[in-house]
């Protein structure tokens, strides 16, 4: 183990067992897996999808596509399910609505809706027809995303930051190529959660991963790094999940297929710099919306003012 942290960072990663990836390609396209059916959200989620549930007036799937476009990305894939056309009507110009606005000369609101983000290259749509994890979601994209290297991105995870979590992946994936995946330390209780990253060399914000387990119990959690909703990935990942092999869970997981890259690729964590709210969680999701209120000079006081009068009685 002391020999793996003497190994020179730059060298290692310019290897030549690394070179049978695309990193000299840059990351311009994004995949949204959004066919889950946010159970623990209901019954909101029965007729909406979580990814549509608010935090504070815009609906979780907005802040991830205004993130993705903030650092660089042209092109969006949804992977969809049943249930979701709300997703594609955000997305879409409401001729409708945009009149009656404009007949009531509401032109702020007009101009806010007009700022919902939509990629130069255009946003395309697939369905995933089975439940059957993050990885097979992300497989069901395969013929769009073709040989280029490209972004995943899980809208429950917000992430609130000075310069955008993907942004700061995409400029780390110009150092060192490879796969990237976003973590943060947990609890070691809560390591059987999440997908918990083996660590090797340190270098930064970036972490050689030599190992990944997912959902581990405590006692055998290699560390307490944990992934949350943020991959850049090659596209090899994409011939490993076409063996559709259940992991964790009896579900194809994204996290088996990139451990298999170890060792052929290079696989690292990124440490971001932000704060992460899990809004998949009823919680997470409560905790968010006070955080981002509280950025808004317009709903700070407000905010500041109740949660004070509340604090003796808590």
């Amino acid at each position: 183990m002391q020999k793996r942290q003497e190994i020179d960072f730059t060298e290692h990663f310019e290897s030549k067992q690394f070179m049978n990836t695309t990193a000299d390609q840059p990351v311009k396209i994004a995949v949204f897996p959004v066919g889950g059916l946010g159970t623990r959200f209901l019954p909101a989620t029965k007729a909406m999808p979580k990814e549509m549930l608010p935090v504070v007036d815009k609906p979780l799937i907005q802040y991830a596509v205004e993130e993705a476009r903030a650092a660089g990305i042209e092109e969006i894939i949804f992977v969809t399910g049943r249930g979701k056309s709300a997703i594609e009507d955000h997305f879409d110009f409401a001729a409708e609505l945009d009149g009656v606005l404009n007949e009531r000369n509401k032109h702020s609101d007009i101009e806010t809706l007009r700022a919902i983000p939509g990629p130069p290259g255009g946003i395309a749509y697939t369905r995933q027809q089975m439940p059957l994890g993050l990885g097979h979601a992300i497989w069901t994209a395969r013929h769009l995303i073709a040989n280029r290297p490209f972004a995943v991105l899980l809208a429950d995870d917000l992430v609130r930051a000075n310069v955008p979590c993907l942004r700061q992946m995409i400029e780390a994936y110009g150092t060192v190529g490879g796969n990237i995946m976003a973590v943060m330390e947990v609890p070691k209780e809560h390591t059987n959660r999440y997908g918990i990253i083996q660590p090797g060399v340190v270098k930064g914000r970036l972490t050689e991963t030599v190992g990944m387990v997912e959902k581990p119990k405590a006692e055998l959690a290699p560390s307490q790094l944990a992934i949350i909703g943020r991959y850049i990935l090659q596209p090899q990942v994409l011939e490993i999940l076409e063996a559709q092999q259940a992991g964790a869970g009896g579900e194809i997981q994204l996290t088996d297929a990139i451990a298999r890259l170890i060792g052929q690729q290079p696989v690292h964590a990124f440490h971001f710099e932000g704060d992460r709210f899990d809004c998949g969680d009823k919680a997470g999701h409560v905790i968010a919306n006070i955080a981002f209120a509280l950025d808004r000079p317009d709903l700070r006081k407000e905010v500041v003012d109740y949660i004070a009068k509340l604090a003796p009685t808590l």
